[in-house]
């Protein structure tokens, strides 16, 4: 057990590092919120909450808070369940596991706009693309998905990209799963199925809450995919919070209410990360 003295000094040394941390973080933050209450030429002054009034009335806030939600919960759905069947398929002895893995777990590191790119160019591309070949092939029509589709297909390339990183997770979480309780259950009788919803599963339960957690924390902040394939239309059918608060800032100069919006942002990230994180704690506390 560590005594006080000792306690004291771990939390000594790591002081300056929190510190700079904390700084790091809150000067942004602060600045943000300030650029909230102002007009783009700072000289105006004070305006109070007319940005947030204005921000939350835009026609496409609410669409870009359903897209936003709608993002992080399809991609986590996919991610999960498919990280769990890539991670119980990986496991099996099979001729070249390593290469295999290698592969699948290699689209996590090809960056943001040039996975989208990817996708739009090559492989969803109506003419050109490998989705097009094959509807083709079986005498089917073509899919425009940028066109018709743009929400799906942003959740389709965010997925492929976030799946590598629970496929991981849930892998190592699987191989430390002791061997003689899964020949316990084998000898007691219990089938494939019941193994996984009995003991299996129970196992993952920390690693899943910890990808759940992890991954919409950066889910949250999608952004490179949607400005590289759709530009958040058609309309407004594809944009979320992040891409408004770009749009507002970057396209419309209204830096006070993009401002607004990032505080927004803010504050549903941290209530999402709250809810996630009580579920971490529970998993976590078994």
């Amino acid at each position: 057990m560590a005594t006080q003295q000792t306690r004291s000094l771990a939390r000594f040394m790591m002081a300056p590092s929190v510190v700079l941390l904390f700084v790091w973080m809150i000067v942004p933050l602060a600045f943000t919120l300030w650029f909230s209450f102002q007009q783009y030429n700072i000289r105006d002054g004070f305006v109070g909450f007319s940005n947030y009034a204005l921000f939350y009335s835009n026609p496409a806030f609410l669409q870009s808070i359903l897209n936003t939600l709608a993002i992080v919960g399809s991609v986590l759905f996919i991610t999960v369940v498919g990280g769990i069947l890539l991670a119980l398929l990986l496991d099996q002895p099979i001729w070249g596991q390593g290469i295999v893995r290698i592969l699948v777990i290699s689209p996590f590191f090809v960056m943001p706009p040039v996975a989208a790119l990817v996708w739009k160019n090559m492989i969803m591309h109506p003419q050109y693309g490998v989705f097009a070949d094959i509807a083709r092939f079986f005498g089917g029509q073509p899919i425009d998905w940028f066109g018709q589709y743009p929400l799906t297909a942003i959740i389709i390339i965010v997925a492929w990209q976030w799946l590598p990183f629970a496929t991981l997770i849930l892998l190592t979480s699987l191989q430390s799963l002791d061997s003689e309780q899964k020949e316990a259950a084998e000898m007691d009788g219990a089938g494939f199925v019941s193994r996984f919803i009995y003991l299996t599963l129970p196992h993952m339960s920390r690693a899943i809450t910890v990808v759940i957690l992890i991954q919409t924390i950066f889910l949250l902040s999608v952004y490179a995919e949607i400005l590289v394939t759709t530009n958040g239309g058609p309309g407004y059918a594809s944009t979320n919070l992040p891409f408004l608060v770009y749009q507002k800032a970057l396209l419309e100069f209204k830096i006070g209410q993009a401002s607004a919006g990032g505080i927004l942002a803010v504050i549903l990230a941290n209530i999402v990360a709250f809810f996630a994180m009580r579920a971490v704690g529970k998993n976590l506390d078994k």
